[in-house]
């Protein structure tokens, strides 16, 4: 019963640590990716966005070829540097949507 209660512990500490996503928001970008193939593609390109001070968070849908991107607040990213970021990594952009009153330059 001890490790039970251990177990269930870690799992609501790690789960309340994770990133949540409103239902039915959707991200501040979507940028749609060529070249997207498997999930060391995804790690690399989740540590390269992290890295920027505007991105809170970043998700790689290798099945659509798909990289969405929540901004931290009162921040942005142009689209410029968002092909360049991915261009640098080794994919190609090849369409970016954002959401209805994302900021850009």
């Amino acid at each position: 019963m001890k490790k039970f209660i251990i177990v269930v512990t870690a799992f609501v500490f790690l789960s309340a640590s994770l990133p949540v996503q409103a239902a039915g928001a959707k991200p501040d970008i979507t940028l749609n990716v060529s070249g997207l193939v498997c999930d060391f593609c995804a790690r690399a390109i989740e540590h390269v966005f992290r890295k920027q001070a505007a991105v809170k968070d970043v998700t790689v849908d290798l099945d659509n070829g798909r990289v969405t991107i929540d901004l931290n607040p009162g921040k942005t990213i142009d689209d410029k540097t968002l092909g360049r970021l991915m261009a640098d990594s080794g994919y190609t952009v090849t369409g970016i949507t954002r959401a209805k009153g994302a900021a850009h330059d």
